[in-house]
C-alpha cells in the first residue's frame, strides 16, 4: 500500500514553496533542540551503532546532517521528492545520501532494506502528519527497515498539541505566518491518539523499549515571543531476542 495521492501531491506542493533556509519552516529547528535533545535519549538503546541511519521524513535535512556528524552512514529519505531536492541543496558537502521514499509502500522499503541491512531509524513528526489509513503500513515499513538488530526512535505530537495548535491557528491575526503553509496546503497536523503510537509498533512487530514525554520545538514564536513548544511523546521501539 502506498500513500494516498492526495497526501503526496500536497507535501510536493508544501516543498516547492517552501524557503530553502534552515529554519523557515515550522518544524525545522535547530538540531541542538532536536535531534540532539532525541539522540541523548536513543543511543542508550542502540545494539549496534555502526548501522546505517536513516532519517525518514527528512524534509529539507538539517537534522540529517546532524545526524550525519555522529554515525557513519546516515540517508534522508522522504516522500516528496522536492523536499529530497531542498535537503540535498543543504548539503554540498555531502554528508549524508538523500532519496525520495514511500515508507507505507512494502516493495519500497523492503528494497531499501535489501540494499542497507538493518538500521537505526529516526522519525520525527511524521505520523500525525499522515492519512490515518497510511499510518499502519508507514510503520510496517519502519519494522522492515529495522530488520532483527535495528531500532527505531519515533517523537509524535501529544494529543494535548492539538489544542495548541488549533489556538495558533485561530488567533485573531489568523495562524503564525510559518505555520500558515501548512494549513494551505491540506496538511495540517492531524491528532494521533496517545495510546495508538505504540498500538502501531506492536501490530508491526515491534516491542516498545522506553517512552517519555519532551516538548517539540518549533521555528515559531507566540504573541509573547517565546519560542512555541508543542507537547510530544517519544518512544524507542525494536525487535526482542
Amino acid at each position: 500500500m502506498s500513500v494516498t495521492s492526495r497526501y503526496r501531491e500536497a507535501w510536493e506542493a508544501f516543498w516547492r514553496e517552501a524557503p530553502r533556509e534552515q529554519g523557515a519552516v515550522f518544524w525545522d529547528a535547530e538540531p541542538a533542540l532536536t535531534a540532539g535533545r532525541h539522540l541523548a535519549l536513543f543511543e542508550p538503546h542502540l545494539t549496534d551503532p555502526a548501522l546505517p541511519v536513516v532519517d525518514l521524513g527528512c524534509g529539507n535535512g538539517t537534522q540529517t546532517r546532524y545526524l550525519a556528524d555522529r554515525f557513519r552512514r546516515v540517508l534522508g529519505v522522504d516522500l516528496s521528492v522536492a523536499a529530497v531536492e531542498h535537503a540535498r541543496y543543504g548539503d554540498p558537502a555531502g554528508q549524508a545520501g538523500y532519496r525520495a521514499l514511500d515508507a507505507a509502500e512494502k516493495s519500497e522499503t523492503e528494497a531499501l532494506h535489501a540494499e542497507l541491512g538493518d538500521t537505526n531509524v529516526y522519525m520525527r513528526g511524521v505520523l500525525h502528519q499522515c492519512e490515518s489509513d497510511d499510518r499502519q503500513p508507514l510503520v510496517d515499513g519502519i519494522a522492515t527497515l529495522v530488520g532483527t538488530r535495528g531500532r527505531v526512535f519515533l517523537v509524535e505530537l501529544a494529543e494535548a498539541a492539538g489544542a495548541v495548535l488549533r489556538s495558533l491557528a485561530q488567533g485573531p491575526a489568523g495562524p503564525p505566518a510559518k505555520l500558515a503553509p501548512v494549513f494551505r496546503h491540506g496538511i495540517a497536523p492531524g491528532e494521533v491518539a496517545d495510546a495508538a503510537v505504540p498500538d502501531y509498533l506492536r501490530a508491526a512487530g515491534l516491542t516498545v523499549l522506553a517512552s517519555g514525554e519532551l516538548p517539540l520545538t518549533t521555528t515559531e514564536s507566540g504573541p509573547d515571543g517565546a519560542r512555541i513548544e508543542l507537547p510530544s511523546k517519544w518512544l524507542v521501539a525494536g525487535r526482542e531476542g
